[in-house]
This record gives C-alpha cells, structure tokens and sequence, in this order.
C-alpha cells in the first residue's frame, strides 16, 4: 500500500499544489494545504470508493482549502510574476513570450472571477478534471457546474476581447 501512496503522491503532487496555489495565492500556504492533502487522503483512505483518484484528491484538496480559508478568513495576495514559474524559462522565443504573456493574462482575469466561476475553470480548464468530476469535488450538480463554466468562460473571453479592441 505504501508504494500506491508513493505513486499518489508523486503523480499528482504538481497539479494538487497548482490548484491550492491558485486559490491561497501563496506558496508557502499552498505547500503546507497539499501536505494537509496528502495527509487527509492517507487518513482517510478507507473513504475512497473507487471513484478517478485525481477527482478524490480535488475534491480533498478544495476540502483543505474551505477548512483553511474559514480559519483565516483573508485571502493572500500574490506576487503579479508568480507564474511565470510555472512557464519553461529555457525558450524566450517570440511565440513563447506570447503565449506566457496570454497565460498571464487569463491567469489575471481569473482572479476577477466570482469564486465558484474560478474553481470551474480551474477545476476543468486548467486541470483537465471532466465536468462530472469537478462537479462532484465542488460538490454542486453537474447542471449547476456547466452553467459555473460556461459564465466563467465567457467573462475570460468577454475580457480578453475587450482588451484586444484597445
């Protein structure tokens, strides 16, 4: 069993840590919300039902969050560069400095987004969850989860038009 954990963790530690970062909005927080992830998921391992383990490890995730965030009750303020972390620094050719510039961008206009609008995106979009399994870590219906994402989609593409007429 322990080198299923292993695997787990190892496996999905990056997208469990981008998803707490995107929504603490710092690393520090984030580091210590996947370690209370992981932990809660070895706890609680008997509760798993079998159901996609990305999906069981979101929805664990987005639990650790709500704990922390009601415990706090602020959010934290990250840094605008932050993510240009996350972008392979090794090519600065031009198409490159266009699509980090564009990732930015959406990455902004995400922040601008009501907070269960975010999670959707972030959740489907960003992390590649399939709406049954984003609906089900946001514990919404999946009728409500699409309308979530389609709203949260057409503000990004709404914005990014705007911004394109200027």
């Amino acid at each position: 069993m322990k080198d299923n954990l292993d695997y787990i963790y190892h496996t999905y530690f990056l997208d469990i840590y981008r998803f707490l970062l995107m929504l603490s909005r710092n690393h520090h927080t984030a580091e210590d919300l996947v370690q209370e992830t992981f932990i809660r998921a070895h706890l609680y391992i008997e509760n798993y039902k079998g159901e996609s383990v990305k999906a069981w490890l979101f929805t664990i995730a987005h639990h650790v969050f709500i704990d922390y965030y009601r415990k706090h009750k602020k959010m934290m303020i990250k840094e605008d560069t932050f993510f240009t972390t996350f972008m392979d620094k090794k090519n600065l050719f031009e198409e490159d400095v266009v699509r980090k510039e564009e990732i930015q961008e959406i990455i902004y206009l995400l922040n601008d987004l009501p907070e269960k609008q975010r999670y959707a995106v972030l959740l489907h979009d960003v992390h590649g969850l399939t709406q049954a399994e984003a609906s089900s870590v946001m514990g919404v219906k999946q009728s409500y989860f699409k309308v979530l994402l389609f709203r949260g989609r057409q503000y990004v593409r709404q914005r990014r038009e705007q911004s394109d007429e200027r």
